[in-house]
Order: structure tokens, then C-alpha cells, then sequence
């Protein structure tokens, strides 16, 4: 048995609901890094999409950001974040989101991505589209780097890691209209899936940063590669490049000039 796209639809708005309840109240914040945060919303939010899927989907793989991996059946497998953009979520700043990818037989084939501040779900099936909220989107068709509005992440380890990604923000920054920083991957991918942003890019994500939001940027006919032009993008620890197939070109030059 395999879900539907309105069945991750279905989980993502519920686990929303979680988030936007407990949203501006106090927290337990538990710091896996410096400037890397788990709150007990963080917590409730996966148990809970981890016990739905569980309990209709016995069998299934699971790969959730705080409690790692669950086994199952090496065809279907679960990418969960249930709070992506814990950092503003602490602060009481409204950006962040829920996100859930199914995978079967190795082959991506639904995202979801629901900002619950916003009322917006970003979703796309493998070759059918996608959708913002029921209505078709699509990236941008904007051409040139000055006038692209750009987005991007800085990693975890960005004090002790000399590549954090600072060298390529001022390089961006200079070439593009502006570069933003939102503070959730899931949602940066959903923005230039519906032609909010022309392009992203960040090193070091973890799966379940880009799953769902990767499948929706195709799916809106944009380009999905790590920052060397590779397809591997879904490995621990790797870059990702995200952006409509113009402006994509151009930031891989950029990526792949010797500075």
C-alpha cells in the first residue's frame, strides 16, 4: 500500500496545525550545535507524523531529521522535516514550514511543503505538476542574473567550516538584483518553484531539507543539481542548486569559476 499526494497533503496541515498552536509560546530549546536548535514542537510535531504514517503505512522506511532513521521496506521511504526553520520558530519569527516526500522504488514521487502562517501548501507529483494550494505553478522566466532575485542558507558549522558559504553570498550579491536569507530550505525551493525566487542554493543540507521541495521546483519546470552540476543532491552533507533552467546556467558558472 502507497499513499497519495492528498494523503502527505493531508499530514502536513495537521502537523501545521501543531506548529501554529504552540506558535509565540514559551519553549524547550535543546541545542544540538551553537547555532543549532530542537524544540519539544520539533519533537511533537515528527512523533506525530511519524505514529499517522506508522499506523497506516506499517511497513514503510522513515527518515525524520530528530529521530533519524526507521527501518522498513528498502521500495517506499519517508522524508520528514516537521519544523523547517526551527531557529526563527524559537525566536517568534513567522517562516518556517512542515516537509514530506515520498520515495518509491528510488524514484521520487510526491513533496509537500506547508507554511502554516501563510495557509500555503506547495506540493507536486512526479510527472503531473505542481501546485500551490490546488492552483498550477510554475518558475520564473526571468533570464538574467541582475535581474534575479536570489535566496540562500549558511550552515550549521559556519563558525569552525572555512567553506560556509560566505565567499559565494558576497559573489551573488553583487551579480543579482538581491540575495535574500528566509531561513527555511523547504520553503526557499517553494518560492522559486512558484517564481517568487529565480534561485537558491545551499551546502550541507540534510535529505530531508530538499526532498519534498527538489521534486517541487522539477515539477514546476525548473533545474535541480548540487553546485558542481551533479545530480547527487540528496546525500548527507551535500550542496544543492535549485533555480529556472536560464538562471540555474548561469550560478553553475559561477559555482564552477576559480575564484
Amino acid at each position: 500500500m502507497t499513499p497519495s499526494l492528498t494523503d502527505l497533503e493531508r499530514l502536513a496541515r495537521q502537523a501545521g496545525d501543531i506548529l501554529r498552536a504552540n506558535f509565540g509560546r514559551r519553549q524547550t530549546i535543546d541545542h544540538k550545535g551553537i547555532v543549532d536548535l530542537v524544540t519539544e514542537v520539533d519533537r511533537q510535531t515528527e512523533a506525530f507524523l511519524v505514529s499517522q504514517i506508522r499506523r497506516r503505512f506499517p511497513s514503510h522506511r522513515i527518515l525524520a531529521e530528530e529521530s533519524g532513521g526507521q527501518a522498513g521496506e528498502d521500495c517506499c521511504l519517508w522524508f520528514i522535516d516537521p519544523l523547517d526553520g526551527t531557529v526563527n520558530y524559537a525566536h517568534g519569527v513567522p517562516i518556517f514550514s512542515v516537509s514530506l516526500a515520498f520515495q518509491e522504488n528510488e524514484k521520487m514521487r510526491f513533496g509537500v511543503v506547508y507554511d502554516p502562517m501563510q495557509d500555503e501548501c506547495f506540493s507536486a507529483e512526479a510527472g503531473r505538476g505542481a501546485w500551490l494550494n490546488g492552483e498550477p505553478i510554475h518558475v520564473s522566466n526571468t533570464s538574467d542574473l541582475d535581474n534575479s532575485l536570489l535566496v540562500t542558507g549558511f550552515p550549521y558549522d559556519i563558525r569552525e567550516n572555512p567553506d560556509n558559504n560566505l565567499d559565494y553570498y558576497s559573489r551573488f550579491s553583487l551579480l543579482s538584483q538581491a540575495v535574500r536569507r528566509l531561513g527555511s530550505a523547504a520553503l526557499d525551493l517553494s518560492y522559486v518553484a512558484c517564481g517568487r525566487f529565480e534561485g537558491f542554493w545551499e551546502l550541507r543540507l540534510s535529505p530531508w531539507d530538499v526532498a519534498a521541495g527538489a521534486l517541487i521546483v522539477q515539477e514546476a519546470g525548473g533545474l535541480v543539481t548540487n553546485i558542481h552540476g551533479g545530480g547527487d543532491y540528496l546525500s548527507p552533507q551535500q550542496s544543492i542548486l535549485a533555480a529556472n533552467p536560464y538562471i540555474h546556467a548561469l550560478m553553475l558558472a559561477q559555482f564552477n569559476h576559480k575564484k
